[in-house]
């Protein structure tokens, strides 16, 4: 029973791992802003993001701006001064702007069920790259509507299937990772092999670890295989992959602690075998009084 005990715990331990990594990520980075934002700042300098902000943000001009003969040629024009405004520190100012804000509409929509797609503002970007040609002189910028230009973040499908399983864990929180520890030292101590115990454990641990980094891997190939054709498949990537930046690196610390502990519990069990302790040294003798020597007890020294 007791050796049963300990193995039912010690499986929990590890099958709590990958859950408990995945809890304090929803927790502290996807329901907390104030880490969320600065987590998504640095796509504002990627290449293919500011591709997908100049692309949405010039078309949603362009559908309300009539420049005549001169379409194609506004059209290169605006493109080119919403591309050279991502690359300025005004425009990182409202990229974390509209990240806050997508994130508190991904949030609410989590806590309190609110169904359709959440998307980001662009505005704030239509509005600065607005001022920033009435500034350089061209005619047309007055003309320019600063319009809710969106990009979708999560579609009402996504969120559906996201929202209950994302709630839970943010319930959970730190917990899971706590019980987790909890199983696993009651697991050892119930174990009659602790050696061979610690290091089938450790390797349970990092086997559970590899595999969230491997479903990790899969579903960043499932988002981008099922995104609609007109979103940037690029961008979207490298939001994945700054949202589960963390994931992936407590994945890979935990999985090289378990195995080094693996090793080193196993190591110090093959020493052992291969480099018993000596026997104990023979008591001292001393003849007796019939002639035959008996053994004679240290006296204990203060």
């Amino acid at each position: 029973m007791r050796r049963a005990l300990s193995v039912v715990l010690l499986a929990l331990a590890c099958l709590l791992v990958p859950l408990g990594t995945l809890s304090v990520w929803a927790k502290y980075e996807v329901g907390d802003s104030d880490r969320y934002v600065p987590t998504m700042a640095p796509l504002a300098a990627e290449p293919a993001v500011q591709g997908a902000v100049a692309d949405a943000v010039t078309n949603a001009i362009m559908t309300q701006l009539d420049a005549g003969p001169l379409q194609s040629t506004v059209d290169a024009f605006v493109h080119d001064a919403v591309k050279s405004f991502t690359g300025t520190e005004a425009f990182q100012k409202a990229w974390n702007t509209a990240n806050r804000a997508g994130h508190d509409a991904v949030q609410q929509a989590i806590d309190d069920g609110t169904d359709g797609p959440v998307t980001i503002d662009l505005a704030p970007v239509t509005g600065q790259v607005r001022q920033q040609l009435g500034d350089d002189g061209v005619p047309f910028a007055d003309r320019i509507p600063v319009t809710h230009t969106t990009i979708t973040v999560m579609s009402s499908r996504d969120l559906d299937r996201l929202r209950q399983s994302l709630h839970l864990l943010q319930r959970a929180g730190p917990w899971l990772p706590f019980a987790a520890f909890a199983f696993a030292a009651t697991g050892l101590a119930l174990a009659r092999r602790r050696r061979r115990a610690l290091t089938a454990t450790a390797l349970g641990v990092a086997l559970a670890a590899a595999a969230l980094l491997v479903a990790l891997a899969m579903c960043r190939s499932l988002t981008l295989d099922n995104l609609p054709s007109d979103v940037d498949r690029s961008a979207a990537g490298a939001a994945y992959d700054a949202l589960s930046s963390s994931v992936r690196t407590a994945s890979l610390w935990t999985a090289g602690t378990a195995l080094a502990v693996a090793v080193c519990a196993w190591l110090s069990g093959r020493l052992r075998h291969r480099f018993p302790p000596g026997p104990p040294d023979p008591p001292e003798m001393r003849p007796a009084a019939s002639g035959v020597s008996m053994p004679v007890t240290p006296r204990r020294t203060e």
